[in-house]
């Protein structure tokens, strides 16, 4: 099955070696991060050796090789979220998780990341919870957002 919907997003890009950043992005966006079968049934069928594949993997930051959670959180640090706070935000979230940035909880229902820049400064800090952007956040507020992600989970259960 995950065959198939893999030969979806290479037909979707014309079958083109050069478009293998994008199609890196559409298996990113269908699986949240790339799994290790997929990449070589990729680098077989484009005739793309393994290790430029996960070179490009790792080089861009925003490719993961490990699964994430299901909420991914990205805390903004850029300059202008910097000086609001954004980095008050990310050490409550580094300590509420118990992880650091670029990691998952055990349960597998959180990741959490810092980025460089979001490009939304005039409203920053922002956060970024499963691409929803949340502006003039504090750690008054992420803890809020964070504890109805948990009562969300808690009534699944």
């Amino acid at each position: 099955m995950r065959k198939l919907e893999v030969d979806k997003i290479l037909e979707k890009n014309g079958w083109s070696k050069n478009k293998i950043v994008g199609i890196l992005q559409d298996i990113q966006d269908s699986y949240s991060y790339l799994p290790e079968d997929i990449l070589i049934y990729i680098s077989e069928k484009l005739n793309i050796p393994l290790s430029q594949i996960y070179s490009i993997s790792t080089f861009y930051r925003a490719f993961s090789l490990k699964p994430k959670g299901k909420y991914r959180i990205k805390v903004c640090l850029g300059t202008a979220c910097h000086v609001r706070g954004g980095y008050m935000i990310a050490e409550f979230l580094k300590n509420k998780f118990g992880i650091l940035p670029g990691e998952t909880t055990e349960d597998g229902l959180f990741s959490f990341d810092t980025v460089n820049c979001l490009g939304a400064c005039a409203i920053g800090p922002i956060v970024v919870i499963n691409e929803k952007y949340y502006g003039q956040m504090d750690v008054r507020k992420t803890e809020k957002i964070i504890k109805g992600l948990e009562n969300e989970k808690n009534k699944q259960f």
